[in-house]
């Protein structure tokens, strides 16, 4: 039985079409998704999603976000979802040490919601920074 994929982002539809197999960045770790999985909700942290077409691996660079999947259907939904070649590690690495920077003069009255927005760049661009070096080795 065929598994669609549909990748979602607040921009566009990334993918949408049948694959093998599907590996995601859950929030307890990878999880491996095949035709038939039982149904689920989760949540995604950044990380690395595979998913394989006709026998070639296809990989995105994913932001946090929620995957639904079915026996027949795996829906992501995600804040980003970028491939090697979208990725550039020079930009990425000036927006990690830019993030970090505003955490560290952190005033002790900045808003919770600013420090998980500086956490949340943080964590997708350090994810997209591992999935672009991975590519280049």
């Amino acid at each position: 039985m065929p598994l669609l994929l549909d990748i979602v982002t607040p921009e566009k539809k990334i993918f949408s079409g049948t694959v093998e197999n599907v590996y995601l960045p859950g929030a307890d770790g990878e999880m491996g998704i095949l035709s038939m999985h039982a149904g689920l909700v989760t949540a995604l942290q950044p990380g690395e999603l595979r998913y394989l077409v006709d026998g070639k691996v296809n990989a995105l660079a994913i932001g946090s976000g929620f995957a639904e999947v079915t026996q027949t259907k795996v829906i992501v939904l995600t804040d980003s979802a970028l491939g090697e070649a979208e990725i550039d590690a020079e930009q990425v690495e000036a927006a990690i040490k830019r993030a970090q920077e505003k955490l560290a003069a952190i005033d002790h009255n900045l808003d919770a919601e600013e420090v998980a927005y500086l956490q949340g760049v943080i964590a997708r661009s350090t994810a997209a920074l591992l999935f672009k070096r991975k590519g280049n080795q």
